[in-house]
């Protein structure tokens, strides 16, 4: 758990498919020692229903946020033990009076992960129809780092429009796509490598991947 002030980063998870993404975010950002504020759509709760058979409940959320992160990107109960999510508050998609509504909140940036399309557009046009929304605008206006994992496919000219926006508001724009190089042999693999990604471009480390080292080869060798 953070000691002194609590500075948090914000976790959006928007209702594209992909919870395991968020998942393995979250559990990035909580092994590293990092406070997490968290925000779950409602159109995510659907889809996390539906791709891990649980029910995301505000009155049951820390019980819900720690049966899903023990969960491997494969839906196996119990892959991943011991999650501390202690430094982790729940907001309301609902709550625009919530802490991360406002700039004068601190927070070090956001995250969201899977960012949908509907989402993407809301935050590049300023929508704020919800806390996730709101929040990603606030976060752009105070200059804060915003990572967008949009994954989508294909992807239409209006949605590449958004993201170019984003892009030059300052937004990274980080699509949800895995890399092979790094020797991947199981699907948790994949949702680490695009997970370490968003957790690279927030500036938080982690060990989620192995990375290139200039030698041609290296995902087809065990070990390092």
């Amino acid at each position: 758990m953070t000691v002194g002030k609590r500075v948090p980063w914000v976790v959006g998870v928007s209702g594209a498919s992909g919870t395991p993404y968020a998942a393995a975010v979250l559990r990035g950002l909580l092994a590293a020692g990092e406070s997490v504020d968290l925000v779950v759509s409602r159109a995510s709760r659907l889809t996390l229903l539906d791709e891990t058979g649980i029910a995301f409940r505000d009155a049951h959320w820390r019980q819900d946020l720690a049966e899903w992160l023990a969960r491997g990107a494969d839906g196996k109960p119990g892959t991943f033990r011991d999650v501390d999510v202690a430094d982790v508050r729940h907001w309301a998609a609902g709550d625009l009076a919530a802490g991360p509504s406002s700039g004068s909140y601190p927070v070090k940036g956001m995250l969201i992960v899977p960012a949908s399309t509907a989402c993407v557009a809301g935050v590049a046009l300023g929508l704020s129809k919800d806390l996730l929304q709101r929040a990603a605008s606030v976060t752009l206006k105070e200059r804060r780092r915003l990572v967008v994992a949009v994954r989508e496919t294909p992807l239409n000219g209006q949605t590449l429009k958004h993201l170019v926006a984003l892009d030059e508001a300052g937004a990274v724009v980080l699509p949800a796509s895995p890399a092979f190089y790094a020797g991947a042999t199981h699907i948790q693999d994949l949702v680490d490598f695009v997970a370490g990604r968003v957790l690279d471009a927030a500036g938080v480390p982690h060990g989620l991947y192995r990375r290139w080292k200039g030698e041609l080869g290296g995902g087809s060798r065990d070990g390092d």
